[in-house]
Parts: structure tokens; C-alpha cells; sequence
């Protein structure tokens, strides 16, 4: 977390007069409901508030977004999965419009259990353990550039997740088109160059049961995002 804030505190001395009161984090849930988000194309009760934490059933595939766009910021994300193998991830620049496989484009930052390379092995082989810890990629044509390429998406540099049940941090710095990925408080990834650099924020569903809590963001001043770079509005 120290190295977190350091490099949130890079961020606000470069952006001078821009903050006129002291940056805080925001809780982007209140605390009661789902207020301030939209379920996007899920069911009524794909989605729920319980006893302070984010359920998401995972069925069917789709998102849970922001009211509001973000372009500059430091998101943290506390996740559980409750399930083997179980699958989600947190969408970053969104469009919040479904598309291919009923998800929206963006950045996703990835959220997979430890056991999803055993259980999606194919002939005895298994996909590469980087898979499931973090990845980060552009989806529906969002471009970006790898830090540690897997193909068109980066990787991780170690491995930090916990098995299900257990619960994982993520501190995500995202600013001008450059996205870092602290996982339970070390820095293993990054992307940079993104094509989208100012959207929606979306929690996925993707079959399976996670819980989510402590989602916290400290908004940045804004940068430099055109137009073309920016999600349209809903």
C-alpha cells in the first residue's frame, strides 16, 4: 500500500492548483443498496446488496456499471470467489454496452480463481498459470500496449491470488491511458497507450458466484482524454 500512494502522490504533486481540498477515497457504494450503479443486462437478481458486500450469482454473463464516467483515478476492489474455477473481472474505460459474449468493451482487469487452470485443461494440458492472476487486456477493439505480453494481453510478473474463499486486494492506478495493477499490495502489471482512456467502471458476472466489498476509488484530476477517447455517454 505504501508504494500505492506513492505513486498517488507523484500523481497530485504533478497536478498542482487541480486539487483545491485534500483527495479522499469514495465509497461507490453507500453502504444500504446498489444505488448509483445500473445492471446492465443481467436479472433482477443477478445483482444484490448483502450484509456489506457486492453478490453478483454470476448468471447470466453480463455487467453491473457506474452511473458516472471516470477518466484519472486509484480504484481499490476487495473480491472473493465462492466457487472453483469461478470467473469476473472489473472493466476499466467502458462503453457499458453489452457486446461480444453479452460484455461491454474496455480494459478488463482480470479475476480468476486458482483452479480454473486445472478444471479448463485440455488433452492434459493446462493453459499458463499466468491466466488466472490479473491479467489485463483491452476488450471490444480497445488497443493497448503490454508491459509483459501474453499475446495481446499482459500478464503478470508473479503470481499473488488466493484460492476461493479467500478474500484478494487490487489497487488499480489508471491515468492517461496507463493502467498498474497492485495484487494483496505489490505492483505486478501494467498496460499502457490505451486507445480508451476515459469511461464507465463495470463488475462483471461471468457464471459464477463472487462477492465483492471496499470498492473505493480517489478520483484524479482529469488529463487529456479527446473525444474519440472517451466512451460515449449512456
Amino acid at each position: 500500500m505504501k508504494r500505492i500512494m506513492a505513486v498517488v502522490f507523484v500523481a497530485l504533486l504533478v497536478s498542482g492548483p487541480a486539487f483545491a481540498q485534500a483527495p479522499h477515497f469514495e465509497n461507490l457504494f453507500n453502504g444500504r443498496d446498489l444505488s448509483g450503479w445500473t445492471n446492465i443486462n443481467g436479472n433482477p437478481d443477478t445483482w444484490a446488496w448483502r450484509d456489506g458486500l457486492v453478490v453478483t450469482t454470476g448468471q447470466p454473463i453480463g455487467v453491473m456499471c457506474t452511473d458516472k464516467m471516470y477518466e484519472n483515478f486509484v480504484l481499490h476492489v476487495e473480491w472473493m470467489h465462492l466457487v472453483a474455477g469461478g470467473n469476473s473481472g472489473v472493466f476499466l474505460w467502458s462503453n457499458a454496452a453489452p457486446g461480444k459474449n453479452r460484455l461491454p468493451d474496455g480494459i478488463e482487469v482480470q479475476m480468476l480463481d486458482l483452479e480454473w487452470v486445472k478444471l479448463n485443461a485440455r488433452n492434459g494440458v493446462e493453459p499458463p498459470i499466468a491466466y488466472v492472476h490479473g491479467e489485463l487486456f483491452g476488450v471490444g477493439g480497445v488497443k493497448i500496449v503490454a508491459d509483459n505480453p501474453r499475446g495481446e494481453r499482459s500478464m503478470s510478473f508473479e503470481n499473488r491470488v488466493l484460492g476461493k474463499n479467500q478474500w484478494n486486494t487490487y489497487d488499480v492506478v489508471a491515468v492517461d491511458g496507463v493502467v498498474k495493477l497492485a495484487v494483496n499490495g505489490k505492483f505486478v502489471n501494467g498496460i499502457s497507450q490505451s486507445a480508451r482512456r476515459k469511461g464507465y467502471l463495470c463488475l462483471e458476472a461471468e457464471g459464477s458466484e463472487i462477492h465483492f466489498r471496499n470498492v473505493r476509488l480517489l478520483e484524479l484530476p482529469p488529463g487529456m482524454a479527446t473525444p474519440e477517447q472517451t466512451a460515449p455517454a449512456r
